[in-house]
């Protein structure tokens, strides 16, 4: 009997695992993924990026209306500013989000999400989510200055093959090429 016992705890021990692991596997549900945003504290996060991340904007708009001063209006910073401000208050930021969903079901299973949310919701995870707009604002400040020069390298590079493009087509057409002042 005790023989019997066993095996029998055995197996159903071994059919809940098999359950539970079949369960796991299943994909995310829209409402696991909706959990896991809201542990993750989703939209709270993506505000504070995006005010980390405008510091660096700011600055970059300040080197650009210093650079290009003589051609700018004298408020081109303030203007700047106010439009990037627009932009960011007019996204649909939430309507953004539940676009995303689908993604996260197609890429993650239930088991997954599960996981997630549980490492997310831990003091450890909590604090991911509290540190990563500020880790993110200080990295965007510290590339911006390497994205810049690439930039405007690359404008340069852009606009050197446009002129190059423009005399070549001119030299086929027989016009004389432009002169610059």
């Amino acid at each position: 009997m005790n023989r019997f016992l066993g095996t029998a705890s055995f197996l159903i021990a071994f059919s809940l695992t098999g359950w539970a692991q079949q369960a796991a596997d299943t994909p995310a549900s829209k409402e696991d993924v909706e959990i896991y945003f809201q542990v993750t504290r989703s939209r709270e996060l993506l505000d504070k990026t995006i005010a980390a991340m405008s510091k660096p904007m700011r600055q970059l708009v300040q080197q650009q209306c210093e650079k290009d001063k003589e051609k700018l209006p004298p408020d081109c910073e303030v203007q700047l500013n106010k439009i990037i401000d627009d932009m960011w208050k007019r996204m649909p930021w939430d309507e953004m989000l539940h676009a995303m969903i689908p993604a996260y079901q197609k890429h993650f299973t239930k088991g997954d999400i599960e996981t997630l949310t549980a490492f997310y919701a831990s003091p450890t995870g909590q604090k991911v989510l509290k540190e990563m707009p500020v880790i993110t604002g200080e990295a965007m400040e510290s590339m911006m200055p390497i994205l810049r020069k690439r930039m405007d390298e690359m404008a340069r590079h852009v606009q050197e093959q446009a002129a190059e493009w423009a005399r070549a087509s001119q030299k086929e057409s027989g016009q004389p090429a432009p002169t610059h002042d």
